[in-house]
C-alpha cells in the first residue's frame, strides 16, 4: 500500500489561473492542467529564486519531490507555449498557509520564511 501523499504547503494562490494562445482557436479539450503545487514550485524557484532545497523546506516536502514536481510543471509550460494549448492552474494535493497577511495573501508571499505556518507569539502578557 503506497504511503499517503503529504499536503504540500502553498503560500500564494495564482492571481490568474488560465493562460492560452491569442491567435488560434482555443480547444478546451486540449487544455493542460497544472496543479497548484506545480505552480508553487515555479513561483518559488523561477520567480523568487529559491534553490530546490529551500523550496522543499518552504513546501514541507523532500527535495526529490520538489524536483519531480518542478520537472512536470516545466514540461506543461513548454507544451502550452510550443503547441499553443490552454494552461489551467487548478487542483492538486496542497495546504494553503495558515497565517494570513494584512492583504489577505499567505504570509510567506514575498518573504523568505522557512516556516510560514508558524504561530505568532502572544505579546499581550
Amino acid at each position: 500500500m503506497p504511503r499517503p501523499m503529504k499536503g504540500r504547503r502553498v503560500c500564494k494562490m495564482p492571481n490568474v489561473n488560465k493562460f492560452g494562445p491569442l491567435n488560434v482557436p482555443k480547444n478546451p479539450d486540449e487544455a493542460i492542467i497544472m496543479t497548484v503545487d506545480e505552480y508553487e514550485t515555479i513561483r518559488l524557484i523561477d520567480l523568487e529564486g529559491y534553490k530546490q532545497e529551500d523550496c522543499a523546506k518552504q513546501m514541507n516536502v523532500a527535495r526529490t519531490t520538489v524536483q519531480g514536481i518542478y520537472i512536470e510543471a516545466r514540461k506543461k509550460i513548454a507544451d502550452s507555449i510550443v503547441n499553443g494549448k490552454i494552461l489551467l492552474i487548478q487542483g492538486g494535493e496542497y495546504k494553503l498557509c495558515e497565517e494570513v497577511h494584512h492583504n489577505g495573501e499567505g504570509a510567506c508571499h514575498g518573504f523568505r520564511r522557512q516556516n510560514c505556518h508558524r504561530k505568532k507569539q502572544d505579546t499581550s502578557l
